[in-house]
């Protein structure tokens, strides 16, 4: 089947920001976005006393059925230290982590980690944005630069404010995300700020951000990544 190409008639009804947004990533007359495979580098922490680790992860989006599964791979000191995966499949969320990928530490599901999983679903789709004029998606309008922005799947919705610059570049993702500490949960704010663009596979996106939990004590970055390759459509 023919790919079906993204026309201007597509931004009909959006706020304004968000036209102005999906005019700059440069999707108009591109095709639709069934597949998405990523390559990430960075840094990672898992608290705010802990150590910064090297990060280096592929990751891989479907759009219909939305999904993501994440691979990563940390060092400290250049040494193997862990390996996680994490993964949004049939509306549900797991996450598992192994001890230089042999002793498993952790493996995670629940109603939790579910709206976790769908809201890095929908903050991550400034990587693939096509999919932000899926059926999955409703927006509403709130002043010049920003939107709020609904992803609904399998029965359950969640949803977060997207900002914007004058341009149209996409600058910053919150939401209220429940927070895994220890072997419980607490729901708080969470946000996903950009700090470099860049070209890649003909699209304008971001190329450098971070995840931060922004704590009533401050904000707690905990991972700092660099997209390093993104390839859209694969055939297998």
């Amino acid at each position: 089947m023919k790919p079906v190409t993204v026309t201007e008639e597509r931004l009909y009804g959006l706020p304004e920001p968000v036209k102005r947004y999906m005019k700059y990533t440069g999707v108009i007359d591109k095709p639709w976005i069934e597949n998405v495979w990523l390559k990430q580098a960075g840094k990672f922490r898992q608290g705010e006393d802990k150590p910064w680790m090297a990060m280096n992860a592929e990751q891989r989006y479907t759009t219909n059925p939305a999904g993501f599964i994440w691979n990563a791979a940390f060092k400290m000191a250049g040494v193997p230290l862990l390996r996680a995966l994490d993964r949004y499949e049939e509306g549900k969320g797991r996450m598992t982590g192994k001890l230089a990928g042999l002793i498993k530490l952790f493996d995670v599901n629940g109603d939790k980690l579910d709206q976790g999983a769908m809201l890095r679903y929908l903050s991550e789709m400034i990587w693939f944005p096509i999919a932000f004029l899926g059926e999955n998606i409703a927006w509403e309008g709130r002043d010049d630069h920003s939107a709020q922005v609904v992803f609904t799947d399998h029965g359950r919705s969640v949803q977060g404010s997207m900002f914007f610059d004058e341009d149209g570049r996409f600058t910053n993702f919150k939401a209220q995300r429940y927070r895994m500490i220890g072997d419980e949960f607490s729901l708080d704010w969470w946000s996903t700020p950009v700090v470099e663009y860049g070209t890649l596979a003909g699209l304008n996106l971001p190329v450098k951000g971070q995840a931060v939990w922004n704590l009533s004590t401050g904000d707690f970055p905990y991972i700092d990544l660099e997209i390093v390759e993104i390839e859209y459509n694969r055939s297998t």
